[in-house]
């Protein structure tokens, strides 16, 4: 591979940028990305953008893990010749990982998410023990981790010294609250009707779909004008923050999570949100009102959703996320990224 540009380090940048950010730093970002799924992975392709705006140069590789693995790893080892990388930057553990730390040559970063350290109830029990497998080599091959929860790192193997926590921040310009009913008018939704946000994703199974439908079916009962808002993994991300204040209620009902972007998205636009403890949406929900933590139980779920529709009120959610701001993320990375190259 040929020589990498010297790395500069730059100590004073404005106000709008990060304190920590590297000039010159060049960041090979491997996003796994299921065929014809644009809206795959939104986060990262956001936080790659984030960090171009603090001087990082980036480039993006699509990894499409149902495909043939042999060819795309090819295509990745030379891509990372052409781009000349100081760093490859895993965004997700298992397979995606386990090719970046394969034989490229170059120092790898592993963020891991959720469902490639934990247990995956929608698979069988081997494949959940051979993707395991392959996070933990990734582990112990990469010079820095980033788990997005204390619970991820606390899962690790191999490597949990080299892991910090950073749970991911968000746009709070792009996800900020507008009025309720001015939200259901651009969606033409209904003004009277409650609606509760469920977020199905690519994983229904995993995300529990029928506990959520369950559970909106006990609170019918108390508020018959009710209805379940299924947010599928192709809606256009443009559209989220609209059905965010369109909504009453977000429910979450996951057999396992890391820290959901939706939990933290909802927070951003004051949306309730009735959930089951989970990843890190416990400490995330800590001080937010109105809003529920509850056993993963119907009744319980179905109490909690019409108490908090009732309630007629948005929460205070805005008001506790300084921490995962896109510019606080984007410091926590750039540390990161010093860390990885040796930087001082």
């Amino acid at each position: 591979m040929a020589s990498r540009p010297a790395l500069a380090i730059r100590g004073n940048v404005s106000h709008a940028e990060s304190s920590a950010a590297p000039t010159n730093l060049r960041i090979l970002h491997v996003i796994p990305q299921a065929d014809g799924a644009q809206s795959d992975f939104t986060f990262a392709k956001r936080q790659v953008s984030s960090l171009e705006r603090v001087g990082v140069t980036n480039d993006v590789f699509y990894l499409y893990p149902a495909n043939r693995l042999l060819p795309q790893w090819r295509r990745l080892r030379q891509k990372a010749r052409m781009f000349h990388p100081h760093l490859i930057h895993a965004h997700y553990g298992t397979v995606t990982a386990f090719l970046c730390g394969l034989g490229i040559g170059v120092p790898l970063v592993v963020t891991f998410r959720g469902s490639d350290l934990n247990p995956d109830t929608s698979v069988g029990r081997l494949r959940f023990r051979v993707s395991r497998f392959l996070s933990e080599v990734a582990a112990l091959r990469s010079r820095a981790i980033i788990c997005v929860t204390d619970e991820l790192r606390s899962r690790l193997w191999l490597g949990r010294t080299k892991a910090t926590v950073s749970s991911g921040g968000i746009d709070l310009e792009h996800y900020r609250p507008l009025p309720r009913d001015e939200a259901r008018r651009r969606l033409n939704w209904s003004l009277t009707t409650k609606v509760v946000l469920f977020n199905a994703g690519r994983n229904a199974v995993i995300k529990r779909a029928d506990i959520a439908l369950e559970a909106v079916e006990i609170a019918r009962k108390i508020v018959p004008d009710l209805r379940i808002e299924m947010m599928r993994g192709e809606v256009d991300p443009e559209k989220v923050p609209l059905l965010l204040s369109a909504s009453d209620c977000l429910l979450v009902t996951s057999d396992s999570e890391g820290s959901p972007y939706i939990v933290k998205e909802a927070l951003a636009c004051n949306l309730p949100i009735v959930s089951v403890a989970v990843g890190d949406i416990p400490d995330r929900l800590a001080k937010v009102t109105p809003s529920r933590i509850v056993e993963r139980e119907v009744t319980q779920l179905g109490e909690a959703i019409a108490e908090v529709v009732l309630s007629v009120r948005r929460s205070n959610g805005r008001d506790t996320i300084a921490d995962i701001s896109e510019r606080a993320e984007v410091e926590r990375l750039c540390q990161v990224y010093r860390y990885a190259v040796g930087a001082p």
